[in-house]
């Protein structure tokens, strides 16, 4: 188990103990090629099945302070929010054919509904999962997966993007506040200004980024086109930039995302006593993130369990946690006191529509 020493956000300094993962890509492949192959031969129904398959692999080897996670779910119940949200676009083609003023309504149904369908399926999520055997929950409620949804939302689009550390912080500490590990609430209260920080250096890369790369491919697409054909020569350098922006949004993304992930963990606590850490190198993040996808494009996909294994051990292996105590005295504690709700009524709890 390793043992890690990071500078607390809080100002202190605790002793941080590294998350670690045993999988391997060849024992994945086997698990992920009888996957693909019983998806095709069942025509998408097994995917239900492989993904509890999958989820059941990794978790199992994620090991945190010797014990590794456990994933309950069952087929049936992901098929059941996959046939309901397959349901709903064959409703929608149907629609657009016959009653295209309906299909109006049916987005307004659709938007109504997700805000619910991501808190059921960040609630179904955690109850299928456990450390130590013990259970998480999610208690969210449908007003706050509006505000972090759609609120967060619309003050991003009216401030034009300004506020959108904003709405980042609201998601966020709608799901980490809303998580419990047996009765035992987490909780983040990330700082504004350092998301804030992170912002400015996504958009500032984003903006020098698109600039340059916009400005070389233009010029490649207008010197390979010839001046002579100035209208061929605009959409070119048109079709150059908008590649070019494609590229660095990617890229500003995995950044950001790594940063934001930093922020949020090392903001977090359970039970306002155990603290958690996050480090990941952003380009480092950025790096394996992008190579995995070229390399399972390169090699028609025959790579994607190296490259999923090479990801979660990454990810894994920068996140820890401070327990303040002995884990297996927090643990019983938690169990003695009834936190643990029958494992029978969180398996009969819903189902996950796939966030």
């Amino acid at each position: 188990m390793a043992l890690a020493e990071q500078a607390d956000p809080f100002g202190s300094k605790y002793t941080y103990h590294r998350a670690s993962f045993t999988g391997t890509a060849g024992e994945y492949f086997g698990i992920w090629i009888v996957n693909i192959l019983l998806t095709i031969v069942t025509f998408g129904i097994y995917s239900a099945w492989a993904k509890v398959r999958r989820n059941r692999y990794f978790y199992g080897n994620t090991v945190m302070l010797g014990e590794t996670f456990e994933y309950h779910a069952r087929g049936k119940q992901i098929l059941i929010g996959r046939l309901i949200v397959f349901g709903f676009f064959a409703a929608l083609n149907i629609l657009t054919h016959v009653a295209p003023l309906l299909v109006l309504i049916l987005w307004l149904v659709m938007a109504i509904a997700l805000p619910w369908m991501m808190m059921r399926s960040l609630r179904f999520n955690a109850r299928v999962t456990s450390y130590r055997n013990v259970r998480f929950d999610f208690v969210g409620t449908y007003g706050g997966a509006c505000k972090a949804l759609y609120l967060g939302g619309l003050i991003t689009v009216i401030s034009l993007g300004f506020l959108s550390p904003f709405a980042t912080r609201w998601f966020h500490r709608y799901i980490f506040n809303n998580l419990r590990y047996g009765d035992r609430p987490f909780s983040t209260e990330p700082r504004l200004g350092a998301i804030y920080k992170v912002f400015a250096v996504a958009v500032a890369i984003g903006v020098i980024g698109v600039l340059i790369l916009g400005f070389v491919f233009a010029t490649i697409a207008f010197e390979a086109v010839g001046p002579a054909d100035s209208k061929t020569a605009s959409a070119a350098a048109g079709y150059a930039g908008l590649v070019a922006t494609l590229i660095i949004y990617l890229l500003v993304g995995l950044y950001y995302r790594a940063a934001i992930r930093n922020i949020i963990w090392s903001a977090a606590m359970v039970d306002g006593r155990h603290a958690l850490w996050s480090d990941l190198g952003r380009r480092r993040y950025a790096w394996i993130a992008i190579s995995n996808v070229v390399i399972s494009i390169i090699t028609l996909g025959l790579m994607r369990p190296w490259a999923a294994v090479r990801l979660q051990r990454y990810v894994v292996q920068h996140t820890a946690i401070n327990i303040d105590g002995d884990i297996g005295l927090v643990t019983d504690q938690i169990r003695s006191i009834g936190g643990v709700i029958s494992a029978e009524y969180f398996d009969a709890d819903g189902f996950d529509f796939g966030f």
